[in-house]
């Protein structure tokens, strides 16, 4: 019998001293679960009841019930004495503490880029159209002057659509120059709009290309349009947006939709060479018949320009694959 009181009296004693140790709720409701639970250690003494001699079995029984009343009656007073106390909450925060900053969300920086640049034409009479990204033959080709030989029609430079619509095969734009086509069709000059959008082609992603990027278009037909209006807005956007000092370069080129035509480059200082920013020119007349508007009596000029790499130019960006990767410690710079 001696060795079942002294078994009693240490599970006792340690049940006592894990109570002073409990500090919060959750240790709390760990020593209920060794102690008290249906399986816990004070449970577990009854046992010993059972394999005592019987002479023997009113002295163990009476130690173990007072044992029990003991252990609960000092879990009851520990457990009303948390409740009251908010330190002992899980919840409890400690407002004399420095807090945590919140996670602010934050526009992605190409949408800003387009904010700007939208707001900048703004100032300048402009006003901002939109059209679908997936586009019909007729106004991603065809009414863009792209005869139906040209390369830029290969099926290995776009990303063409199983499905079919009533004006011939559909795919991912390839320029916002659609847009134009859509424009003209539906309002008479004087025109004067910026599209920003995304456009896709299957090019080989490096640092300076992705299939999916975005441009921003420009049209204006009116007349008595010349080269000279197109050229003199395009450098009062370059140096409106980059900086009085910016070098920019025309070079002579060719599009089926512009002519004459040029492409627009920009001196990239971090990277020590031109950059070409897109292509621009005066509206080809065959686009205007094309649109229903007389060549003969209205003029205009377009260009297009690449979006990822203006950003590149304003903000320092070595590599244009960082805007598609959500790298949270890039998109935090800005």
């Amino acid at each position: 019998m001696s060795d079942a009181l002294a078994q009693i009296d240490q599970v006792s004693q340690s049940a006592r001293d894990e109570l002073k140790a409990v500090r919060n709720a959750a240790e709390l409701e760990q020593y209920r679960i060794k102690f008290l639970g249906s399986k816990g250690l004070i449970k577990g003494m009854m046992k010993l009841i059972g394999t005592a001699p019987k002479e023997q079995k009113p002295v163990i029984g009476q130690k173990v019930n007072q044992a029990n009343a003991e252990i609960e009656s000092a879990f009851n007073e520990v457990k009303q004495n948390l409740s009251q106390d908010p330190s002992g909450d899980r919840d409890y925060v400690d407002v004399t503490e420095p807090g945590r900053r919140p996670q602010v969300g934050n526009r992605h920086i190409l949408m800003k880029v387009v904010d700007e640049l939208t707001e900048l034409f703004g100032r300048m009479g402009f006003s901002v159209a939109t059209g679908p990204e997936v586009e019909d033959d007729f106004h991603n080709f065809v009414a863009l002057n792209i005869p139906e030989a040209h390369p830029a029609r290969d099926p290995l430079d776009n990303f063409y659509l199983e499905s079919a619509s009533r004006q011939g095969q559909q795919l991912l734009r390839t320029q916002t120059s659609t847009v134009q086509i859509r424009v003209m069709e539906r309002q008479k000059p004087p025109i004067r709009v910026v599209i920003p959008g995304r456009v896709y082609r299957p090019d080989t992603t490096d640092a300076t290309h992705l299939p999916m990027f975005h441009q921003l278009e420009a049209l204006v037909v009116d007349r008595n349009v010349t080269m000279v209006d197109l050229k003199s807005t395009i450098m009062q956007f370059v140096h409106a947006y980059f900086g009085p000092q910016t070098k920019v370069r025309f070079r002579p080129s060719f599009f089926p939709f512009t002519e004459p035509s040029a492409e627009v480059d920009v001196w990239f200082e971090d990277k020590q060479r031109w950059i070409e920013l897109g292509g621009c020119g005066m509206v080809h007349p065959n686009v205007f018949a094309n649109c229903k508007i007389d060549p003969e009596e209205y003029t205009g000029w377009a260009f297009g320009l690449g979006i990822e790499r203006i950003a590149m130019r304003k903000y320092g960006i070595q590599d244009i694959r960082s805007f598609v990767e959500n790298d949270v410690r890039f998109l935090k710079q800005f």
